[in-house]
């Protein structure tokens, strides 16, 4: 029997053999009173023609929404999960579209609270016949103030029959399910994009970059973007960026004492964690995350959007005066744990509540679809804050034939990815109709790519995919706003599409094409 994916590559990090044996043998019980309980009126399936279900409806469709799939397919992956189901409620009568006024819904009063309760007793009441015992508390997987979402830990099948069926409910899905294949790809993905953020000591040369004042290094592909032509008119001064990631290094003293040297003066830093504890069947376990990268994606983004133009010879950030908030969303880029997609949505209500957070980086992402996060996404979205979103990277099992990734697909979002310098796909990158940008990350010679900032230290690391694309076209956004602090989101937008290399058309993989981000400042806003 195949134990639940308990957020395992968490368990391997921090518990004993013994503990994990322990979680596992609990974990194969549970698996095994759903599946009874389910034979009643759901037909079980095993984890591999669930996965293959979902690949090929990627394949036929672009993308897996679970809104469109079956209540077995459904309960099959949320009993193959963590059991952590998200519930999107609403008043019965609400005609609105709901995305329309996410931002300005209260859930603790009036007809949504009343909805709210009133969903949250269907569900006490439907899992009390499995549990007498149950208490209506041990219900809630994580507490959510904001959105009209329920985060709640099921066991009976009928209970997503019930929500599935409510006028109350707007989706009910699995919450932290993300497809394997049959290459073993759980070991390939569980340290998705990290690890790679070490200072390249003697494999950076003169090609790699350009010496500007007082002495920082700009990287190569500035160049394609007219980046330091841009850097004699805006600097990124007085906008807020935030970078939704895996957090930023402590250990890295140019997001400390650091931040602010040469010509990167008067702004700020905040480091903030929404990953939430680790959790065994909503039972919170383990220590209380902190911002510290554990990965080194995180502080791998920061720095090619916002790291200093300083005095150490480190790598130069695009918006190297911008304010910067990095914030500990997820462990890894892949978003495949209920925890990570909680950290993920609760990031985005973090720039959607604070006015100043104008442009947000996300180079993160995931197969399926996921509606609270996407709820999540279009609460900023209606304060006015430009979102960016990274188009997908492939780790070989997706390469050529996966398309646009999650949360890049949404319409609320500007999708990007990489290219080489003779503007073919770069080798890991995805691409499709859904994308807006592309930024050169690539060199077609050698395969050399961007560079950042390191875990620690003043000696540059690499970065490569449509993640670094993403963070660097949201770094071009942040330095046009500073040279015009009263334009709108879609001013902005408008600036770096009309500066684009493929305007007024759009290329059916490449969007608006690659950003003059020098042109971008002059172009008009209308």
């Amino acid at each position: 029997m195949r134990p639940y994916l308990l957020n395992s590559k968490s368990l391997l990090k921090r518990y004993s053999p013994l503990a994990i044996a322990a979680f596992m043998m609990f974990s194969c019980q549970q698996e095994s009173e759903i599946i009874t309980e389910q034979a009643i009126e759901h037909v079980a399936i095993n984890r591999t023609d669930l996965d293959n279900h979902i690949w090929e409806t990627v394949k036929k469709e672009g993308s897996f929404d679970w809104n469109k799939q079956s209540e077995q397919i459904i309960w099959n992956a949320l009993s193959k999960s963590d059991g952590v189901l998200s519930v999107g409620f609403k008043p019965k009568n609400q005609n609105t579209d709901i995305r329309t006024i996410i931002d300005k819904i209260d859930i603790n009063s009036g007809e949504w609270n009343d909805a709210k309760n009133y969903v949250l007793d269907m569900i006490f009441e439907s899992e009390r016949k499995l549990n007498p015992e149950l208490k209506r508390e041990e219900l809630i997987a994580f507490e959510e103030n904001t959105l009209p979402v329920l985060d709640v830990v099921i066991k009976n099948p009928n209970t997503l029959a019930l929500l599935r069926k409510s006028d109350f409910v707007r989706y009910a899905e699995p919450m932290g399910y993300e497809p394997n294949t049959s290459k073993a790809l759980n070991k390939e993905l569980s340290s998705s994009g990290c690890g790679g953020s070490n200072a390249e000591n003697g494999l950076i040369n003169g090609t790699d970059y350009t010496t500007f004042s007082p002495n920082a290094k700009a990287s190569w592909n500035h160049t394609f973007h007219n980046v330091s032509q841009a850097w004699n008119t805006a600097s990124g001064s007085g906008i807020t960026a935030m970078i939704i990631d895996t957090g930023s290094s402590f250990a890295q003293d140019n997001y400390g004492t650091g931040l602010n040297q040469g010509l990167s003066q008067g702004r700020t830093i905040e480091k903030l964690v929404t990953l939430p504890r680790d959790t065994f069947w909503g039972i919170p376990i383990g220590s209380a995350e902190t911002p510290d990268d554990g990965c080194g994606h995180g502080t791998a983004m920061t720095g090619v959007l916002g790291a200093p133009r300083g005095t150490d010879g480190n790598a130069a950030g695009i918006a190297y005066n911008a304010n910067l908030v990095t914030v500990r969303a997820a462990e890894d880029v892949l978003i495949e744990g209920s925890r990570e997609s909680k950290g993920v949505s609760d990031a985005y209500i973090i720039a959607g509540n604070r006015s100043d957070i104008r442009v947000t980086s996300m180079s993160l992402g995931r197969v399926t679809s996921s509606s609270q996060i996407a709820d999540a996404i279009r609460y900023a979205y209606n304060r006015d804050v430009l979102i960016f979103c990274a188009a997908g990277t492939s780790f070989g099992w997706s390469s050529g034939w996966v398309g646009v990734i999650f949360p890049a697909t949404m319409s609320e979002t500007v999708a990007v990815t990489g290219v080489k310098d003779n503007m073919q796909r770069c080798d890991d990158c995805h691409d499709g109709s859904a994308v807006d940008f592309v930024v050169v990350m690539e060199k077609a010679s050698n395969g050399r790519h961007p560079l950042t900032l390191a875990m620690s230290g003043d000696v540059p690391a690499t970065v490569g995919g449509s993640s670094v694309a993403t963070a660097q076209t949201a770094g071009m956004a942040t330095l046009v706003w500073s040279a015009n602090k009263s334009l709108t989101r879609n001013q902005v937008l408008n600036k770096l599409k009309v500066s684009a290399s493929y305007y007024p058309s759009r290329n059916s993989n490449f969007g608006w094409g690659k950003i003059n981000l020098q042109n971008a400042l002059t172009a008009s806003a209308n």
